[in-house]
């Protein structure tokens, strides 16, 4: 094997990759930004005096994804929860995107990036008194898989899976039946955070209600749709080698409250009844930053917002209609008017701040003429209400979403008035978790409206290659060539090269249609100091203080 060893508490910064990598990983850099002119913050929400321990932070959001596994959660706004129950075992650098220790001290990866090898600390355990050992790591890969629908985003970090080896009490070796060179750095998001062996034998419902995990916070209580409540974890002292200072949290408790309404998270963040606020809508920004709070905010690496197109449906699998509805969207218009104002309109399938990302704007841009143009040619012909017509069927399309942002709607209903000027009929439908599960799976819808975060981009291979769920009927093309290659190749100019190919590929013959790029922006109390982003925009409070 060739050997990777790195020191805890290391703040050394590694090499870049190469040119390609270099901008790409650039990109990463965490970027915050405050409102109405108010100068630019450097760093997350930083420090301004010596940390006091004690005091419980408030967050507002705005929906329940209606389950606290880390493993089975994909909504940002629970996320915010389950990234502090657990501990990974890796932490990567949102400044450079390097991989650095948390529970692992040190780690080797074969040549051929089909097995890896994790040396665990000794101190680490569970909040249930159980250790983080060898066997808890095996116990944690090999329950994957019995997940099911609501695992897909570990499923695609383990895709391949061939089994975990317990060589010693802490020492634990990972093995791929192909080449998996994303793994690494999947071993530091939260959806491979580690669990107690007691959670991993529990179903995959009954996860979702209460989970055990070795992080600086514990689930204290859990109502569906109205809060989660979280508290200091005693004793703890095994976190990741980027954290700020050791030993515990400096927070006693933090607590979530589920409030929908966009308005009373902006009043309750200006009269001081809450701490934190997320899903920031531009209508809420100068009031948040006249009140004295400050607006945080980090692009989300990974798939942008978009419709992800079933491409097997009748009207949709035709690609000339599919161009014709990309053409037919304004997304500057639509990053202007309905997201916060540091929204970027997507210029690829992948984020800007995603590895290995490539611009593909030129055949992103907004034609109404062009659109009119393929759909006439297409033999779709506008109709009386203005509808298009083709052998007596309305172009009426189906969209699937869900009300995990706040964003969601206005923009959609944005999007349907876009593309009924062009004479296309959207439908959107709002099925709840388990029915979207099913949708998907049946392949009963047109698009889907979602995004993914992911550092990596191997979330391209997860979403898009033919060889897996492929949940939106991709056809099959070279592409599932370019997604698997990647996915093995280790020198990282080669990959970004097969990345960028792949990017072309997917967004050229429109199998999605990119909106526009997720950025998380957050609005924060004056008292609170230390919030930091992690590298895939989600928010880390081992180190946030409270003043008085």
């Amino acid at each position: 094997m060739s050997k990777i060893h790195h020191r805890v508490r290391s703040r050394a910064r590694g090499k870049r990759l190469g040119a390609t990598v270099a901008v790409a990983v650039s990109t990463l850099a965490l970027l915050v930004l405050t409102g109405c002119g108010a100068e630019a913050v450097p760093g997350a929400v930083p420090s301004s005096g010596t940390p006091t321990p004690g005091g419980t932070l408030v967050v507002a959001v705005s929906d329940d994804a209606g389950c606290i596994d880390p493993q089975q959660v994909a909504s940002n706004n629970t996320i915010y929860t389950t990234r502090q129950l657990v501990d990974s075992l890796t932490d990567q650098d949102p400044e450079t995107g390097k991989i650095v220790p948390w529970l692992a001290e040190k780690w080797e990866v074969s040549p051929d990036s089909r097995s890896f090898t994790f040396h665990l600390r000794t101190d680490a355990t569970f909040s249930d008194g159980t250790p983080v050992n060898a066997e808890a790591v095996k116990a944690n890969f090999d329950a994957i898989d019995g997940l099911g629908a609501n695992g897909t985003l570990a499923l695609g970090y383990v895709s391949g899976y061939a089994g975990t080896k317990v060589v010693d009490d802490h020492t634990v070796t990972i093995t791929f039946k192909q080449p998996n060179v994303q793994f690494l750095q999947a071993t530091s998001t939260f959806t491979l955070g580690l669990l107690s062996v007691a959670t991993t034998q529990q179903s995959a419902a009954d996860r979702c209600s209460s989970v055990i995990g070795s992080g600086p916070f514990v689930l204290d209580s859990y109502t569906r749709n109205s809060s989660i409540v979280i508290s200091k974890r005693k004793g703890y002292d095994w976190g990741s080698s980027l954290w700020k200072h050791t030993g515990e949290a400096y927070l006693d408790q933090v607590e979530y409250r589920i409030v929908p309404e966009s308005g009373v998270r902006t009043g309750s963040l200006q009269s001081g009844q809450v701490d934190v606020i997320g899903s920031i809508g531009p209508q809420d920004e100068a009031a948040i930053t006249a009140s004295g709070a400050s607006l945080a905010a980090r692009a989300n690496p990974g798939l942008v917002f978009g419709l992800y197109v079933n491409n097997a449906r009748p009207i949709v699998k035709d690609p000339a209609v599919r161009e014709a509805i990309s053409a037919a969207i304004n997304r500057a218009d639509i990053a202007t008017t309905t997201f916060p104002s540091q929204t970027k309109a997507a210029t690829s399938v992948l984020a800007s701040t995603t590895l290995h990302y490539a611009s593909q704007e030129n055949n992103l841009g907004f034609d109404a003429s062009r659109a009119a143009q393929l759909l006439d040619e297409a033999g779709w012909l506008p109709g009386s209400d203005g509808i298009r017509v083709k052998d007596g069927q309305r172009l009426h399309l189906v969209a699937l979403w869900s009300d995990n942002a706040a964003t969601n709607k206005p923009t959609l209903e944005l999007i349907q008035q876009q593309l009924r000027a062009a004479g296309v009929e959207l439908e959107l439908k709002l099925p709840t978790a388990g029915e979207r599960t099913e949708l998907l799976q049946s392949g009963n819808f047109d698009f889907s409206w979602s995004n993914i975060t992911r550092v990596d981009p191997d979330i391209l291979r997860s979403s898009f290659s033919t060889l897996l769920a492929n949940s939106y009927r991709v056809p099959k093309t070279e592409l599932d060539d370019l997604l698997t290659r990647q996915a093995s190749e280790t020198d990282e100019t080669k990959r970004a090269e097969l990345v960028a190919q792949a990017q072309e590929l997917i967004v050229a013959n429109h199998y999605a249609i990119p909106v526009v790029e997720l950025t998380t922006v957050l609005g924060v109390g004056p008292k609170v100091h230390d919030l930091a982003f992690e590298a895939s925009s989600r928010i880390q409070l081992y180190d946030t203080w409270k003043s008085a």
